[in-house]
């Protein structure tokens, strides 16, 4: 696997400060995507145990919320391979920090049913995850009033409680 970047203090993406990890390789290829370089499942850094070990002590201080996965695409099959070891780390280590990531794939349509963007390890990459941004990148639905979304077609889902449930549940922005 490879990632384009790697930021240790981020506030855009989630809630609190933030490490979020760009992954590289995205199928989707959104017209207006905002990184359309993390197409290429070869851009960037190769991802190594050295860049692990970079996010797990970025996630140690207490300021740290947690960790967020964006792409590229982190549920391109490839990429779940890599990522379901660090988020098994990261919840054995740091089990109060949230995870968030963002997908252009849907929770009911793409996830959770039989598709391309499912593999061997899909439900354990989504059991280990807390929030979910879903849903692809759609121009014509931009909206740059949004928290923590580019669409007004994309949804910010608690997912820890909507596979509780067994039905999609919003995730609640704080004030």
């Amino acid at each position: 696997m490879y990632y384009g970047d790697l930021k240790k203090t981020d506030i855009a993406n989630g809630i609190g400060v933030r490490v979020t990890l760009f992954v590289s390789g995205c199928t989707h290829h959104c017209p207006g995507c905002f990184q359309p370089e993390t197409w290429d499942f070869s851009y960037g850094n190769k991802y190594t145990w050295e860049t692990e070990m970079e996010i797990m002590e970025a996630l140690k201080p207490g300021y740290v919320k947690g960790l967020t996965l964006l792409g590229g695409e982190p549920f391109e099959p490839a990429n779940q391979m890599e990522l379901v070891y660090l988020l098994r780390r990261i919840n054995n280590e740091f089990p109060k920090k949230s995870i968030w990531c963002y997908t252009g794939y849907t929770l009911e349509d793409d996830l959770l049913k039989e598709s391309r963007a499912r593999c061997e390890v899909t439900d354990e990459m989504l059991s280990r995850i807390d929030v979910l941004v879903d849903g692809e990148f759609v121009l014509a639905k931009k909206d740059i009033t949004l928290r923590f979304r580019g669409s007004s077609n994309q949804r910010i889902i608690d997912l820890k409680a909507s596979l509780a449930e067994g039905r999609t549940i919003l995730y609640k922005l704080p004030d």
